[in-house]
Parts: structure tokens; C-alpha cells; sequence
């Protein structure tokens, strides 16, 4: 299925350097730990387009329960940040790497509480199928989420936190999207130009259940340094 205008006008608006977003979570000289995530869109059988989105595992250490784009740690047998993804994706979901067309690598994000580089990779997933959590000690859940769902404004809105963090959310189907994952798709989507203008005072506080015993600070603080 030939991929929509949109993903490769979002490519290009953000290779041309025009999203400050990309900017402000830009690694420092150092580096640090190698990984990748798969923005993965494709066809969604009510019309329209969906995202690949996971809830990671309950039972992992880091960040259990968040919702995430598939994807991992870079291994030496990973020629490039998108064999990275492709793999990862594939291990966690199922999803075969020879039905995903990469449209591009896009600009490193630093993850500075955690000290990861990690590359997203713009993916169109020209053959679409099911999604599993084909590795539950990774994956709780994993869905297609329908971008007529996360753009509806009804179900947009501002999460906050006592640290002063401010960023986009998102919900659908009891998945509550924020941190990393919620910014970087709202600025993919922007720079895609399909983002319906949504109400930003619209505001909810990131739910206990996403924060006990502060781990999931390492996100709240990549965010709050981002705007200083």
C-alpha cells in the first residue's frame, strides 16, 4: 500500500531542521547508550491511518506499564538505528521487518536520567497485520491506535506534574500516552500537518499509578530539562 503524503511532508519538515522539539532533546558530544524506536504508521482498516503503540511490561524495573513505540537497546549485530528498530519490533510484536518500509532516521533524542541516544525511525507498514506481545517479559499489550482517535481533540490534553512538568497526553483505550512517547508523536503528527487544534488548558495530572515510588521521574525530568 503506497504510504500517505503526510509521513514523507513530516520527514522533510524535520530533516530541514525546522522542529525545535528535536532541538532542545539533541545528545550532548559524550553520547551515550545506543537504541531505537520504530514510529511505525500503516493503514487502518476503518479508513485512515493507526500507530503501533505497546504497554510495556508490568513486571519490568524500568518504567513498567508505560506506553512506548517497540523498540530497544542497539545491538553489534545492528548495521543501523533502523535494523535496530526492525528487530526490536519484530521480537516484541511480531511485526515482519520485510513488510515495513523505513522512511527515515530521524535526529537523535537524549534520554539524560538514563543516559540513552535514542534514534526514532519513521516506519509505513506497507503489508499490515495483527500485533501480539510476542515477548511478555517485554510487552503487556501491544494495539494499533487509530490517528482519528489521538487527533480527535476530545481526547488530547495537557499532562502535568508537581515538578512542573507540562507536555501533551493522549488516551485511547485505557492507555494513558505522555512523556517521551506522547511528544514525540504530537510532533511527528505536526510536522505532518495533521494535528487538529485541541484545547492546552485542558489539563490532568499524571496518575499515581504512573509514578509510585518515582520511577517514572528519569521521563519528568528529560521533559523538564527540555524546556529550560
Amino acid at each position: 500500500m503506497t504510504r500517505p503524503v503526510w509521513i514523507d511532508r513530516a520527514r522533510d519538515a524535520i530533516s530541514a531542521a525546522e522542529s525545535d522539539y528535536f532541538e532542545r532533546f539533541s545528545p550532548p558530544e559524550e553520547g551515550g547508550r545506543q537504541s531505537s524506536v520504530l514510529i511505525l504508521f500503516g493503514p487502518h482498516d476503518g479508513g485512515g491511518e493507526d500507530v503501533v503503540l505497546t504497554e510495556r511490561a508490568h513486571t519490568l524495573r524500568s518504567q513498567p506499564g508505560d506506553v512506548s513505540f517497540p523498540g530497544g537497546k542497539r545491538e553489534p549485530s545492528d548495521a543501523t538505528p533502523a535494523d535496530a528498530a526492525l528487530r526490536e519490533t519484530h521480537e516484541e510484536v511480531g511485526i515482519d521487518p520485510a513488510t515495513v518500509e523505513v522512511v527515515a532516521e530521524l535526529p537523535d533524542i537524549y534520554l539524560s536520567p538514563r543516559q540513552f541516544v535514542v534514534t526514532p525511525v519513521l516506519g509505513w507498514w506497507r503489508e499490515p497485520g495483527p500485533v501480539d506481545a510476542v515477548d511478555p517479559r517485554e510487552v503487556h499489550r501491544a494495539v494499533r491506535a487509530p490517528l482519528s482517535h489521538l487527533l480527535d481533540p476530545a481526547a488530547r490534553f495537557t499532562v502535568t506534574h508537581p515538578s512542573g512538568y507540562r507536555g501533551p497526553g493522549f488516551e485511547f483505550d485505557g492507555l494513558f500516552i505522555w512523556g517521551f512517547t506522547a511528544g514525540l508523536l504530537s510532533a511527528v503528527l505536526d510536522f505532518g500537518g495533521l494535528t487538529v487544534p485541541w484545547d492546552r488548558d485542558v489539563e490532568r495530572p499524571l496518575p499515581d499509578s504512573y509514578r509510585p515510588g518515582g520511577r517514572r521521574d528519569a521521563l519528568t525530568q528529560t521533559a523538564t530539562e527540555g524546556r529550560s
